[in-house]
């Protein structure tokens, strides 16, 4: 069937040629028919025998003529340098040959662009993770200070300082998952999770920011076990905490934050429902939250909100196999729904 076609393409490509060639031949067969017509049959036999033959061995060549240059063209796309573009200039006809010295210069050139981008992006993503293995170190400082030294500062001071340590935190954190999306290793490793310890324990490490902001959390539904990466679902979890406290209306008596366990019996799936009484995301926002950058126009009453951390649980849930669902209304609060993989032990 390859064979075929290619045999259909070259004809195709060379149809004005062949249509020529029949035309001539219609021509020489009238003049045969006017001069010869003793033996007319005979000469109109032979100028057939002869056409055909001509067709067949100009297709064959033409088809071995074509697989070289395809071949070279080939060479040429994986690596364009010059040794390259000379033997593909070599097998095509001269007439291709200008362009095939523009499409290489061109590539070339790209290619020189592309490696020097290559090479910016890894010393920047070498810089970034060593600037954040060293801002870790005055974080550790600033935790011993306010373990050790608790005594000297009021109660409210050592809340706020807990406050914005664990904010830079987060920070360093997201910076830091940023810069590994495009890694092609990635040290996953999925093991046995009881959803609802974890959950709490996830609380426990950022109470300090959901004291500053006031959250009362709730748990809601009996213990469900998950498989999933436990630094990867501590990162969903922590951007999904911090997005709430973000976004929180004014003058927001009680702001709530509930974790729901369930259980979906016709997808046979365990879902976590993460909600907030905040003021909600407007419907036409609602398909972009997870775009990087976003920040919407409604609901958010500060300026903190830098439309990463969404669009980081997106990227970190389709490497961890969670499906996201969010739903919302304004002045409803936000309802983002994992739904994660059911895995047979």
């Amino acid at each position: 069937m390859k064979r075929i076609k290619q045999i259909y393409h070259c004809i195709d490509a060379n149809k004005t040629w062949y249509f020529i060639l029949m035309v001539t031949n219609l021509l020489f067969i009238f003049l045969a028919w006017l001069a010869y017509p003793e033996t007319f049959k005979v000469l109109v036999g032979l100028m057939i025998v002869f056409t055909l033959a001509l067709i067949v061995i100009s297709v064959l060549i033409m088809m071995r003529k074509q697989k070289i240059i395809e071949a070279a063209f080939q060479d040429f796309l994986l690596e364009a340098n010059e040794t390259n573009e000379e033997i593909l200039c070599r097998v095509s006809p001269k007439t291709y040959w200008s362009y095939i010295h523009r499409m290489g210069s061109t590539i070339r050139a790209f290619q020189s662009e592309l490696n020097d981008q290559v090479v910016e992006l890894a010393d920047y993503e070498a810089y970034i993770e060593g600037w954040v293995h060293e801002i870790k170190k005055p974080l550790s400082l600033l935790t011993l200070v306010l373990d050790n030294r608790s005594d000297e500062m009021s109660p409210l001071v050592r809340q706020r300082m807990l406050h914005v340590r664990d904010q830079i935190h987060g920070d360093v954190e997201r910076i830091l998952y940023f810069a590994r999306l495009g890694a092609t290793h990635k040290d996953y490793i999925f093991e046995s999770i009881h959803l609802l310890d974890f959950c709490k324990q996830i609380i426990e490490d950022h109470q300090t920011l959901l004291d500053e902001s006031g959250f009362q959390i709730q748990f809601i539904g009996e213990e469900v076990e998950v498989l999933s990466d436990r630094k990867g679902l501590a990162f969903i979890l922590a951007q999904i905490i911090a997005n709430s406290t973000k976004h929180i209306a004014q003058n927001q008596a009680c702001p709530t934050l509930s974790f729901e366990m369930g259980y979906d019996k016709e997808r046979n799936q365990t879902i976590l429902n993460i909600r907030d009484n905040g003021p909600g995301v407007p419907k036409e926002d609602l398909p972009f939250i997870f775009d990087k950058g976003f920040t919407g126009n409604g609901g958010s009453v500060t300026r903190q909100a830098t439309g990463m951390g969404l669009f980081l649980v997106s990227k970190m849930a389709v490497d961890l196999a969670i499906q996201l669902e969010v739903e919302s209304e304004p002045g409803s609060g936000l309802t983002l729904s994992l739904i994660f993989p059911n895995v047979k032990h």
